[in-house]
């Protein structure tokens, strides 16, 4: 059962959701919690939407560790991050006053470029070439030069956002209780002069992965943590380590990640 109930609702700004949030805050009153209109004064952070939504409600309220967040679902199936249908926001105004939900802890990523400005990601990490062209990367795990990509890009993912990005270019789907990020490659060119491992690999939590680029005119690669792009000129070298901040979700006792790989794709 949530003690502290300020609750703050974040949601893209459509006629059709803002429609719904009159009456959802009418009833979060009627079960005792507080509608709040800005996010720091909120330890329940609930987001209305896809899994692009929540993403973004992580992101656009920094990755608090002092709260939880909660998906409700504004279409007709719940996703990764949602549990609940807008429809039946009572139910899960009835989970949270009752002790049905339970806080699940979801590691993040950490990202460093060039040593100055630092990102964390939820989901993943990705860098592609901005141009019709493959660029280089130098990747070293710690200190250790494993090897020289040629090809399209990486993807660096956590283990809940092992369902996304990274699936879709065949990586491995991992287990959240497992501390690590995996790095799946996007097109690698495989020849005598330049050969990578040719399939997704898994980094514990106390690796350093870090990409150094290959100045050959192609210095400006396109990146994204998450589901919103970062754009920096004459990039240099990336580190990406798992983070110590983790962020807290609810979700209902009886809807594992397991539930909800199978609900989703199986």
């Amino acid at each position: 059962m949530i003690q502290d109930r300020n609750i703050y609702f974040y949601h893209k700004h459509e006629p059709e959701i803002q429609k719904e949030i009159d009456s959802l805050n009418t009833l979060a009153s009627q079960y005792g919690f507080t509608v709040v209109h800005h996010s720091k004064e909120a330890n329940i952070i609930a987001s209305l939407g896809g899994d692009g939504t929540f993403l973004q409600a992580v992101r656009q309220t920094r990755f608090r560790e002092d709260c939880v967040y909660v998906g409700i679902s504004t279409t007709d199936s719940l996703s990764l991050y949602s549990d609940f249908h807008l429809r039946d926001a009572s139910n899960l105004m009835d989970a949270m006053t009752s002790e049905q939900m339970e806080v699940r802890s979801k590691p993040t990523i950490e990202v460093t470029i060039d040593n100055h400005t630092t990102y964390n990601c939820l989901n993943e990490f990705s860098i592609q070439s901005n141009i019709v062209k493959t660029f280089i990367m130098d990747v070293f795990i710690d200190t250790l030069h494993f090897e020289t990509f040629r090809g399209d890009g990486v993807v660096v993912s956590t283990p809940t956002g092992s369902t996304a990005y990274n699936k879709s270019v065949n990586g491995a789907v991992v287990d959240p209780l497992l501390p690590c990020m995996q790095i799946t490659e996007l097109g690698s060119l495989n020849n005598n002069h330049y050969r990578t491992l040719g399939s997704p690999f898994i980094l514990s939590q106390d690796r350093v992965l870090t990409l150094k680029i290959v100045k050959e005119g192609n210095e400006h690669p396109t990146m994204a943590m998450d589901n919103e792009a970062v754009s920096i000129h004459n990039l240099e070298k990336i580190e990406i380590k798992l983070s110590d901040k983790k962020i807290n979700t609810l979700k209902l006792k009886d809807n594992s990640f397991w539930e909800k790989v199978k609900r989703v794709f199986v």
